[in-house]
């Protein structure tokens, strides 16, 4: 079984990549309307679920991530938050269990629409490019610094950085989920 130990951040890098270009593919054939179509009222949209892949990498994992490897340089700043025991397995294996993890709605968690496939793939862009400059700096970090996360407790940098690849390996069920009742909505 393959662990988070087992494998280096430029490999973490590359297989996020891999993972990122397979997400920009599905984009380049889904329609507009299938992008913004939402099963059920508390179901996300595609182009939702898009967005919080980029909102989630950008604004927390990634950015806490920068956030651990600047309290790692300034000695004496050192926190330490330890993982809980669902954070403990899913490094442990590398990936979330295959199951659906719903948060309920609220303005805070629930990403918008988005303004089009362009945003999408610039904010994929984004990320792609977050990730390259993150895993060279990870290069000069002590990684003893964390900063919790809501459920899998103390996480440091390169945690942080490996977390991105996981959370859009884990959306492809979503994304099954939602192109799943896409067709069958096509077929009635």
């Amino acid at each position: 079984m393959e662990t988070i130990r087992s494998r280096n951040n430029h490999e973490i890098r590359r297989q996020f990549e891999i993972t990122l270009e397979r997400y920009i593919q599905e984009l380049e054939e889904i329609s507009d309307v299938q992008l913004s179509y939402k099963p059920s009222e508390v179901e996300w949209s595609v182009g939702q679920m898009y967005q919080h892949l980029i909102q989630s990498a950008l604004k927390m994992h990634l950015a806490n991530a920068l956030t651990c490897i600047s309290a790692d340089e300034e000695t004496g700043k050192k926190t330490d938050h330890g993982k809980t025991e669902a954070g403990e397995a899913v490094f442990a294996q590398a990936s979330f269990p295959p199951i659906r993890i719903h948060v309920p709605a609220s303005p805070e968690y629930t990403p918008l629409q988005p303004d089009g496939r362009e945003s999408i793939i610039q904010g994929l862009s984004e990320v792609r490019e977050e990730m390259r400059r993150l895993e060279v700096l990870l290069k000069g970090t002590t990684r003893k610094s964390t900063l919790p996360h809501p459920r899998f407790g103390g996480l440091n940098a390169e945690e942080w950085f490996v977390l991105v690849e996981m959370h859009y390996r884990h959306h492809f069920l979503q994304l099954e989920r939602l192109n799943t009742a896409w067709e069958e909505r096509e077929q009635r």
